[in-house]
């Protein structure tokens, strides 16, 4: 369990991984979607949103693609693990969407 939460925690891990989905995305289309309907700061900085995928790296989720180019070409995507990782979330957001919604 503990593995697990270490894995998930933080701001954006989760949605990092939601928006990975859909395909490989770039450093700044990764930040854009983060920054997508999101509440209070508009801003994410570039450090914690570098640690974040940094982490997910580390733990397989992610593979980060460094084509060697200038400017510098970066591209994310989802591992196996991370694939296999999307029905959790899209039953979390089932779950907020019927209990959360209605609650509010």
């Amino acid at each position: 369990m503990l593995t697990f939460q270490r894995m998930v925690s933080g701001k954006y891990k989760i949605r990092i991984l939601w928006d990975l989905k859909d395909g490989p995305r770039r450093y700044g289309e990764i930040r854009n979607g983060l920054l997508r309907g999101a509440s209070g700061s508009r801003e994410i900085a570039p450090r914690v949103l570098s640690r974040e995928l940094k982490a997910l790296a580390e733990f397989g989720l992610i593979q980060r693609k460094d084509f060697g180019t200038v400017p510098p070409k970066v591209e994310y995507r989802l591992t196996r693990a991370g694939k296999s990782f999307v029905p959790v979330i899209a039953a979390i957001r089932r779950w907020g969407e019927r209990h959360l919604t209605a609650a509010a």
